[in-house]
Order: structure tokens, then C-alpha cells, then sequence
């Protein structure tokens, strides 16, 4: 079975389940691993089998959670190169080294880390179990020596790097790449990221979209949403509600550029001229919870999408911020 499912979108944390054949990817981590790991479960969804994380791009909304999740589960992290350079630096701004270096780095204390991965009780999700846990350890120790208790508390005082990950794998925007049963396509997005990416998912014949986070559609991104089954579009706000909102004038400016975000007017009128009306879902996604309103995005897309109501295609459904969307199974 092939499944999709948002476990949030929004300007404060967005990423997404995807499942084909015996594979699930996890597309951006930017809830807190406790939240994503809660907001799975709601969705009979089991963290602990997740394959991989792939990400779009490292803004905060997008990554927030990315570092503790995929220590917590040991799972690799898909990245654009340069994606993984800006997070990289987002997490480290003033480590003196070179980004040469601290791969290296990286890969030297890897075998080791993975080998202390079950003391790192501080990386877990939960604050409250990993407490109970060093108590109950505490409590349950045998009495050691004043060396031992020495070498014990400087080991704990250790710093650990931030930007440390179980496994990193890089992917180019234009080439395709397999995660186990499930074929990716990245495409290039105009985002004012380093290297942001959206992406089409496809298993069991089954081709599924994410395009969140542009600012305009230009043609590659129309080129890749043609024939999907599924198709995630950002409607991230109303124009009026922009323009006469409480963001600062530079920001306005920034939503409204090419490399910000898409409004309900763009997102209906990609749809109602440019898109094939192919898939069975249509998922608006990103919606700014200070400058659009759902029923604003929901009327504008299925004004666009009126000519094209049918029982088997473009069934319009809204993704928010502080709930998961019901599973779409296909």
C-alpha cells in the first residue's frame, strides 16, 4: 500500500510520512522529535519504522527536529549538498573549521558515537524519561571510586556536536534517487534557500508531489506535477491579509518575492491554467496562520478547480499546522 501523510505544515513546523511498499521516509523534521514522534502515533503511524529523513531545505520550519530524530531512530539523512553546508553552519556559526574538516571530523568519531549512542541519554525525545532513566541508573549503581566518579563526570561534560548525524547521504536536484521501494525525483524550487528542492515520490505506480516553499511556479516545477496522483501545493496567504497584516514591511516583501511564498491567487491560478487536474488529491499546504485563513485558501482553490469536480480526482484537502491529515492511502 502506498500511503501520505502530513503531520504538519506551516510556517512553525512542517514534514510528512511517505510510504510505498515496505519503506517510510520521513520528508523535513521540523516539529521537535517528542511532537513528530506523538503526532505518528495518532496516525497509527510507528516511528521506529522509519527508513530515512529527507529534507527540502534547512530553514527552521523544515529542520527544527532533524538532529535528535534521526540520532533517536539511527537512521540516514537525505540533503543537497549545500543544504547540508547552510544547516551545517545554521547549527555551528562559530566553529573555526572548514567544512572539509569537520567532515572529517565527522567521520572519525562516528564509529564511536554509534558506539556510545545508548549513554546519550540527553538526545532523548522525552526530557522526562531520559531523567527518570539517569535516576534510576543513579540509584541502582554500585558505589564507585572518587577516579572513576572523576572520569565519569568529565565524560558526561563532553559537548556533543550539534550537526552530528548517523548517516548523511547527498542527492542533486535533476537526479533521480531510491530509498528502498520508493523512486525520488527532486526538482529545484525558487526559495530563498541555499539549494531548496521540492520532490515527486513514486512507488507501486503510485507518483506523489510536494511543492511548498516558491514563490512563483516557473516550468521545471510545472513539468514535474504533471501526471501525479497526489499533489501538495502551497497556499500560504491571502494578499490583502499580507499587505494589511503585523509583518514588517521587509518581510512583506520577502513573502511576496519570487524566492518567498505562494499566495491563494497564485496556487488558483497554477491550477485553474496550468495543471492537468490528473490527481486524486489536491493538498494545500503552508497556509500562514497570520495571513490566510483556511476557508479563503479552500474557496480560491476550488473556484480554480470547478470545471474539473469529479468522485475520482482533485478531492481538495487543507493541511494544517497544529494536527495531522487523515492518512490518503492509495
Amino acid at each position: 500500500m502506498v500511503r501520505f501523510t502530513v503531520l504538519a505544515s506551516g510556517s512553525k513546523g512542517n514534514c510528512t510520512v511517505v510510504t510505498g511498499g515496505k519503506t517510510r521516509i520521513l520528508v523535513d523534521a521540523g516539529l521537535s522529535c517528542r511532537e513528530l514522534f506523538r503526532r505518528m502515533r495518532e496516525v497509527d503511524e510507528d516511528p521506529a519504522t522509519l527508513d530515512a529523513i529527507i529534507i527540502t531545505h534547512e530553514h527552521s520550519d523544515h529542520v527544527a527536529g532533524l538532529a535528535v530524530t534521526a540520532r533517536k531512530l539511527g537512521i540516514p539523512v537525505y540533503f543537497t549538498e549545500g543544504t547540508h553546508r547552510a544547516w551545517v553552519r545554521w547549527l555551528s556559526p562559530r566553529k573555526q573549521m572548514t567544512y572539509a574538516q569537520w567532515l572529517e571530523q565527522c567521520r572519525q568519531q562516528a564509529a564511536t558515537r554509534m558506539a556510545e549512542a545508548d549513554a546519550q541519554t540527553a538526545e532523548d525525545c522525552d526530557p522526562e524519561e531520559a531523567a527518570d532513566s539517569e535516576a534510576d541508573a543513579e540509584a541502582t549503581a554500585p558505589e564507585s571510586s572518587d577516579d572513576e566518579i572523576s572520569r565519569s563526570s568529565r565524560k558526561k561534560k563532553e559537548p556533543i556536536d550539534p550537526a552530528w548525524l548517523p548517516k548523511v547521504e547527498y542527492f542533486q536536484a535533476g537526479k533521480a534517487l531510491q530509498i528502498g521501494d520508493i523512486c525520488i525525483s527532486p526538482f529545484t524550487i525558487p526559495h530563498d534557500a541555499t539549494d531548496p528542492v521540492g520532490f515527486v515520490f513514486q512507488a507501486e505506480g503510485v507518483r506523489m508531489a510536494v511543492a511548498t516553499d516558491l514563490g512563483y511556479i516557473p516550468p521545471n516545477v510545472k513539468a514535474q506535477l504533471k501526471g501525479v496522483d497526489l499533489l501538495l501545493l502551497e497556499s500560504n496567504h491571502d494578499l490583502e491579509m499580507l499587505r494589511d497584516g503585523p509583518y514588517p514591511w521587509s518581510v512583506k516583501q520577502r513573502v511576496l518575492s519570487r524566492v518567498g511564498h505562494l499566495s491563494n491567487e497564485a496556487a488558483a491560478t497554477y491550477l485553474e491554467t496550468e495543471y492537468d487536474g490528473q490527481a486524486s488529491y489536491v493538498v494545500l499546504g503552508h497556509l500562514s496562520e497570520s495571513n490566510n485563513l483556511p476557508e479563503l485558501a479552500r474557496i480560491s482553490a476550488e473556484r480554480a478547480l470547478s470545471g474539473r469536480a469529479s468522485l475520482l480526482a482533485n478531492r481538495l484537502l487543507l493541511a494544517a499546522q497544529n494536527e495531522p491529515l487523515s492518512t490518503i492511502c492509495f
